[in-house]
């Protein structure tokens, strides 16, 4: 998870060469295994992304919009190995309850270092295998995946069975290089102060990237290691389903050299680490997927005094080679004191937008690879508010008061990964920092933390921590031209209140009427030269027999299924697994066209179906 609580130490100042493979065979004897097809695929799924004019493209010249969660915290933990899951079970089981309930097409997969090379010099084959059995669960379930070599405060050997925190990342052997001072963070509220205070975890991270003992040349080569064995052990169709790569989780200096500031520190370090990594995905068959770089941890801080210039401004034009990676989470919000009451329509679509605007500056697509808040604490409350304001900046950074008559401006939509999608939430069995004394089951089971959008019920079940409206989202997964303009009125709830921040307005009678109390979505696109239909994602509140469309390519309540020749249909997503999708075709290119979605209509007569269309013709004319 990400430095959560790293985030809001300065409210405290406000207030006061290859490897030698162990175990296995070498990856190049293996055998791959032979392909799974993912069920109910189309002719036009299952292509691989590249980047283009600022977008994720697939081979049919769609813009692609990834969604979903990361899978999981559980690798930060010793319970399973540095795994996401107990078994590839599990891990199919969790797949199937993400596409259905959580509405999600991809996952940001969290991989452990430690767990990888565990003694220095052999990668653990055991643990690769393993990983990618877990993976290919997801690519199975029509998901698409983006790995991450992930790492908070280090590496968890750097504390001591009786502390109150513990890390994760480096392997045992990368510390004992080190060594370091005992770990000590003095008087620390929340587990990220420990990246500036504890002077053990800013030495180990000052190493890294000084590149002492040779330890980023380890991990390097670990990595691409890692690399070719997923690309030997996955199919081709299967590989075609991992995006990139996320070479290392928030990116911190541990502290400046004599001159140096946070800039400088990725220019003269960050940056030719990435350069680096990036030669080693092109040396493991990676050549054609981007690296997801992420800029300094701090480089957009909501607390002004926390805040460090930044977003590898100095790293020119990234290109389609590198995406531009952040994560975004509302320290003030999480502090407690900083921002008192709820989030509210609009909240975060100038944080939002500062992300747009560096990807755009960068000449690539952007991703924000995690945000969420906790479910649990003194600043839960806040959760439904915070998380419906957060999804609204990555649909549109255009606020809901202001859409509808300023549409043009709402940007690309992001792409982002929730924090998090952890089955074992509240059932965990963890030893902190290997202390049997210390056994942690609930939550998270790491720092404190409890962000997970699940939980496992007393059968078994995957069951939502949170409102299914919130998480089971209309969004555009696949736009065939150019997206001029998305939103979403999820109409979530807070406790009891339903949330309403972009309703239709009373100049769209017609449309205002369709709508009713129900969720929609609009998309306006412009049309490209492909064959392939645009897509929305049609979440479970979404049944085919109560969804409405009104779109300048036709109108259909209950739309039928989908075929080449019908310009609305609906069908299943590639994998299987019950989630559906809504096919808008067009058969022209350059041309502006409109689709609204809902499902709060109740067999509309045709005169309304005409009317609500009429308006929308009218309205998307005058706007764009």
């Amino acid at each position: 998870m990400s430095t959560i609580r790293a985030r809001l130490f300065l409210v405290l100042v406000v207030l006061s060469g290859l490897l030698t493979v162990a175990g296995s065979p070498p990856a190049t004897a293996a055998t791959p295994v032979t392909p799974t097809v993912p069920a109910d695929s189309l002719w036009f799924d299952g292509a691989p992304l590249t980047v283009q004019n600022g977008r994720f493209t697939d081979g049919q010249g769609r813009e692609i919009v990834l969604r979903g969660y990361n899978v999981s915290g559980e690798t930060k933990l010793e319970e399973n190995g540095g795994l996401p899951f107990a078994s590839v079970a599990d891990a199919r089981k969790s797949a199937t309850a993400l596409r259905a309930l959580g509405g999600g097409n991809a996952v940001r997969f969290l991989l452990s270092w430690a767990h990888a090379e565990p003694v220095r010099g052999q990668v653990d084959t055991a643990y690769l295998a393993a990983v990618t059995e877990q993976m290919r669960a997801f690519l199975d379930a029509g998901i698409r995946v983006y790995p991450d070599f992930h790492q908070d405060l280090y590496s968890r050997h750097l504390f001591n069975t009786g502390s109150w925190y513990t890390g994760d990342g480096a392997p045992k052997w990368a510390v004992d290089a080190g060594g370091y001072p005992k770990e000590s963070c003095g008087i620390c509220l929340f587990w990220g102060q420990n990246i500036t205070q504890n002077t053990a975890v800013q030495k180990a991270q000052y190493d890294f990237w000084h590149n002492a003992y040779g330890l980023q040349d380890a991990f390097l080569t670990t990595a691409q290691t890692a690399m070719t064995y997923l690309q030997q052990h996955l199919t081709d169709g299967e590989f075609a389903g991992v995006v990139g790569f996320d070479p290392y989780n928030e990116p911190y200096a541990g502290s400046y050299d004599s001159g140096q500031a946070s800039r400088t520190w990725e220019r003269d370090l960050l940056w030719p680490f990435y350069v680096k990594f990036r030669a080693r995905m092109d040396a493991a068959g990676w050549q054609d997927k981007p690296a997801f770089v992420e800029p300094n941890l701090f480089w957009n801080a909501n607390i002004s005094t926390q805040k460090q210039e930044g977003g590898l401004l100095d790293a020119g034009t990234l290109g389609p080679r590198y995406v531009f990676n952040t994560h975004f989470y509302d320290q003030k919000a999480i502090s407690g004191i900083l921002m008192w009451g709820k989030a509210a329509d609009g909240q975060y679509t100038s944080d939002f937008a500062a992300i747009r605007d560096r990807a755009s500056a960068a000449g690539t697509a952007a991703v924000v690879s995690e945000f969420g808040h906790p479910l649990s604490g003194t600043v839960s409350d806040k959760a439904p508010t915070v998380l419906k304001a957060m999804y609204q900046a990555l649909d549109s950074r255009v606020p809901g008061a202001s859409w509808w008559t300023n549409p043009a401006a709402s940007g690309p939509v992001l792409s982002g990964s929730q924090w998090q999608w952890d089955l074992y939430n509240g059932r965990h069995h963890e030893l902190m920092n290997g202390n049997s004394d210390k056994v942690l089951t609930a939550g998270d089971a790491w720092n404190d933390e409890d962000l997970s959008a699940v939980k496992l019920d007393d059968s078994g079940n995957v069951t939502l921590r949170q409102d299914a409206r919130l998480l089971d989202r209309v969004y555009p997964s696949a736009t065939a031209g150019s997206t001029l303009a998305f939103t979403y009125e999820d109409r979530s709830r807070d406790g009891s209140t339903t949330l309403t921040w972009n309703p239709v307005p009373s100049s769209l009678p017609n449309v205002a009427r369709l709508v009713g109390s129900g969720q929609y979505g609009l998309l306006v696109w412009r049309s490209g030269s492909g064959t392939a239909p645009t897509e929305l994602h049609l979440p479970a509140s979404f049944p085919t027999s109560a969804t409405t469309v009104v779109s300048d390519l036709g109108t259909a309540y209950a739309p039928p299924a989908y075929t080449a020749s019908t310009p609305l249909g609906v069908a299943p997503e590639s994998g299987g697994t019950g989630s559906r999708r809504l096919l808008l075709t067009d058969t022209d290119s350059g041309v502006l066209h409109y689709a609204l979605v809902t499902n709060g209509a109740t067999a509309p007569s045709a005169d309304l179906l005409s009317a609500a269309r009429s308006e929308l013709a009218s309205w998307a004319a005058a706007r764009f």
